[in-house]
Order: C-alpha cells, then sequence, then structure tokens
C-alpha cells in the first residue's frame, strides 16, 4: 500500500467524521451549550434582582424600624405628658380635699368651741348661782330667774 493512498483515506475518513459530527452530534451539543449558558445568564439576573430586591426590603426594614422607633417615642411621650397631668390633677385633688377636710375641721373646732362655752356658761351660772347662796344664804330659785341667768351667761 502505497502512503499517499492511506492519508487520502484516512483524510476521506476524517472528513466523513467531521460532517457526521457537524451534522448529528454538533448540533445536540450546541443546543445543549446554548441552554446551559442561558440558564446560568438566568440565574445571574435572578440573582441580581435578587440582590436589588434584598436591598430594597433592607431600606424598607430599616425605614420602617425609623417611623415604628419616632411612633414609640411619640406614645412615651403623650404617656408622660398623661401621667404628668395625671399626678398634677391628683395633686389638685388632693389640695381641694385637704382644704375642705381643713374647713371641716375647723368648723368642728367652732362648734365644739362653741359647745364648750355653753358648757362653761352654763356651769359658770350654776357656780355662781351656788356662790351666791352661799353668799345671801338663800335658795336662789333656777326657774324663776332663768332670765337672768341667761343674760348673765351671755355676757361671759
Amino acid at each position: 500500500m502505497n502512503i499517499n493512498l492511506t492519508m487520502i483515506g484516512q483524510a476521506i475518513a476524517f472528513f466523513i467524521f467531521v460532517v457526521f459530527c457537524m451534522k448529528y452530534v454538533w448540533p445536540p451539543v450546541m443546543d445543549a451549550l446554548r441552554e446551559r449558558q442561558k440558564k446560568i445568564a438566568d440565574g445571574l439576573d435572578a440573582a441580581d434582582r435578587a440582590s436589588r430586591d434584598l436591598e430594597l426590603a433592607q431600606e424598607k426594614a430599616a425605614r420602617e424600624l425609623r417611623q415604628a422607633k419616632q411612633q414609640a417615642a411619640e406614645i412615651i411621650e403623650q404617656a408622660n405628658k398623661r401621667s404628668n397631668q395625671i399626678v398634677e390633677e391628683a395633686k389638685d385633688l388632693a389640695r381641694v380635699e385637704g382644704e375642705r377636710l381643713l374647713s371641716a375641721a375647723k368648723a368642728e373646732i367652732d362648734q365644739e368651741t362653741n359647745r364648750v362655752k355653753e358648757t362653761l356658761r352654763s356651769e359658770i351660772a350654776r357656780i355662781a348661782i351656788a356662790g351666791a347662796e352661799k353668799i345671801l344664804e338663800a335658795s336662789v330659785d333656777e326657774n324663776a330667774h332663768s332670765e337672768m341667768l341667761n343674760k348673765l351667761a351671755a355676757e361671759f
């Protein structure tokens, strides 16, 4: 066999192999590569979208957290104002109640003083009558001289 004829045969066989591969093997391989390339590109796009969505969600969460903190601070401030208001109202009520109790105590003291004065007047009148009886050594009738005794008691 001649080396040239072998080379030509091998070249023809190689050419047939290349044509066969280009016709039957190469298209499915290229389709698989294109499909894989498309999946990778879609995955990268999805990752980018997810990254942007994550950033947006973090910004939104931070914004909502700031708003919640601000609302909480406002609520606390309102609660403090209301508690101060309640304390002031309680102080006012206590002051009014204290004044009322003080007035009632003063009125009671006045009544007690008047009662004691009346008791003392009656006691003084009895003592005066007893003294007058001893001085006059005569009996003074309390019922008969009640008007005079009342005048005497009113003077004291």
